[in-house]
Parts: C-alpha cells; sequence; structure tokens
C-alpha cells in the first residue's frame, strides 16, 4: 500500500503549552482519515505542521516515500485550513483561473472540478452572491484544480447549516471514491462515523487511538436490562466471562457483552435461572460512546 504521510513522535510546544505531544501515525492512499478530538486538541497545529506553516518542536514526518521535499511534496496536496478566501466580486471562473495561474494548471480543469463540486451552473455567479456552503464547496473545487493525491480539510462543515453540512459530506465521499486520499480535521463524531474509514483520537495533544473507524466501534454491544430480581441479576452477571462492565442506574442495569450473545439466547438463559426480564434491549456502541470511554482516560 502507497504511503502518502508519516509522522514519528512529533511535537509542537508554544511556550509551556504542548499543543502536540509524541504524535506518530501513517496515512495510506485511497482512504478517508479523521483527525478527532475536541477544540485545543492539537488537529490545527498538527495539519498546520505537515502543510509547513507551523514549525514543529521535535519529531520528523515527510511525504510519500521520504525522498521528496516539502515543498515538491506539497504541490500534490490539495488544502483548505482556514475560511474560504476569494475576491466578492469576481465569479467563481474568474477566481479559479487564478488559482490555476498560480498552480500552474490548465483552465480546462475549471469546468470539471465545479461540475464535481455542483456548481457548474453557478460559474458566472459573483462570489458573494454564494451561500456558505456553495464557498465551501468552491474552495473544495479550487483545491482539486491540481488533482491532488491527498486533500486537506480543516473543520470543512463548521458553521454550516444541515443542508450545507450534507451536501460536504456526500462531496467527500465522491471525492474518495474517485481515489483521492482525504484527511480532515473534526470535532465532530457523526461526521467521522459517517464519512471516514480511519481516525486519529486526540486529546490535548496527545493520540488516544489510531486505526480503522469500524475496529475502533468493534464491540460485541450491550444488553439493557430491567428485572424482578435486580440484585440477582447483577450477581449472575458479574460471574459471568461473557460479560465486562456492568453499570447500575436506578433500576435499569447496562452490561458490556465480551464475546457474541443474541438477546433470545439471553433472555432464555435468564428464564431457566428464574430471572424474569422486564426490558430486554440490545444496542451496539456508538462511536460517541468509544470516544468517551478513551477520552475518559486522561
Amino acid at each position: 500500500m502507497d504511503t502518502i504521510l508519516t509522522l514519528k513522535n512529533l511535537t509542537k510546544k508554544f511556550g509551556a503549552l504542548t499543543a502536540v505531544s509524541d504524535l506518530s501515525f501513517t496515512i495510506n492512499k485511497g482512504n478517508v482519515y479523521g483527525i478527532l478530538g475536541p477544540n485545543g486538541s492539537g488537529k490545527s497545529t498538527t495539519l498546520g505542521i505537515v502543510l509547513n506553516v507551523v514549525n514543529r518542536t521535535s519529531g520528523e514526518f515527510y511525504w510519500f516515500d521520504g525522498k521528496t521535499t516539502t515543498h515538491d511534496a506539497l504541490k500534490k496536496v490539495g488544502a483548505i485550513i482556514e475560511r474560504p478566501n476569494f475576491y466578492p466580486y469576481m465569479s467563481a471562473e474568474q477566481n479559479l483561473k487564478l488559482v490555476c495561474r498560480i498552480k500552474e494548471v490548465d483552465f480546462s480543469k475549471i469546468d470539471e472540478k465545479l461540475e464535481l463540486v455542483g456548481l457548474l451552473d453557478r460559474k458566472q455567479s459573483k462570489f458573494q452572491t454564494y451561500s456558505l456552503g456553495m464557498k465551501q464547496r468552491l474552495a473544495i473545487a479550487s483545491a482539486l484544480l491540481n488533482d491532488p493525491e491527498i486533500l486537506i480539510l480543516d473543520e470543512p462543515t463548521n458553521g454550516l447549516d444541515p443542508q450545507g453540512i450534507h451536501q460536504i459530506r456526500t462531496l467527500i465521499k465522491k471525492i474518495a471514491s474517485q481515489g483521492t486520499t482525504i484527511l480532515l480535521a473534526s470535532h465532530l463524531l457523526d461526521e467521522v462515523e459517517k464519512v471516514c474509514s480511519h481516525v486519529v483520537v486526540l486529546r490535548k495533544g496527545v493520540k488516544l487511538y489510531s486505526g480503522r473507524v469500524d475496529e475502533m466501534i468493534n464491540s460485541h454491544g450491550f444488553f439493557e436490562l430491567k428485572c424482578n430480581d435486580q440484585q440477582k441479576l447483577i450477581t449472575f452477571l458479574e460471574s459471568e466471562e461473557r460479560f465486562g462492565k456492568i453499570l447500575v442506574e436506578n433500576d435499569l442495569v447496562t452490561a458490556f457483552l465480551n464475546e457474541p450473545l443474541d438477546a433470545t439466547t439471553f433472555n432464555q438463559m435468564m428464564f431457566e435461572k428464574g430471572l424474569v426480564l422486564s426490558h430486554l434491549v440490545k444496542r451496539k456502541e456508538s462511536l460517541e460512546e468509544q470516544f468517551l470511554q478513551l477520552t475518559d482516560k486522561i
């Protein structure tokens, strides 16, 4: 698998504040990576370092095979790390022509990228007439003009209304399906779960998890239970190796599974033990629950 970007023990300090601490991970071609964490977790700083706009304190990073200079590598990168900044009185097409000149890209790419982001019919409209979501999509078109190998997005749906959020997420998946690797920073669990194949979870600059999204949420789920004899139920669950953590809140017992077990089999087992369940629901852990468990560790 081709490597796009490698970070090794990357650290960035601003005085006494450590924004990124000993961060290592690898991005491979053809996936959608999310850097997930609350505000202040080091996401934007990490992107700034690899895009050469923030100087690292220690550690290293390299693009592609490690033999390409950062300057040359960034010619193969498309990035949006700030709010779209175009000339308001110029049309979308005119703005993109300026970008083409800077990137030394043929004008023929403009219509192709505007069609991809759904703005071809508005290419003659002035930028100032665009909605926030349209401005963001135009920025993505601009970042794609040089057919980059990786597209980097910092909080791509920030400030957008629900329709704009849906359009950007759909667009990200469409771009990824055409073979472009994507790295996005987000504080939204829902966003990462819906569009990313891989995730790096950060908190206070420290990596808590790095890997596939589906493996992060690949638990066996949990049962929510109510019973005629709650204490007997809890005692039984705690004695069974197939159950892990047991939570009790008022009359609701939550039992996390260590191995697969379907609700029908479990209900029959309870009945045979003389335990009558008045409430039995099996649920799957969400990325949010996994994220909260991870961030509780620090």
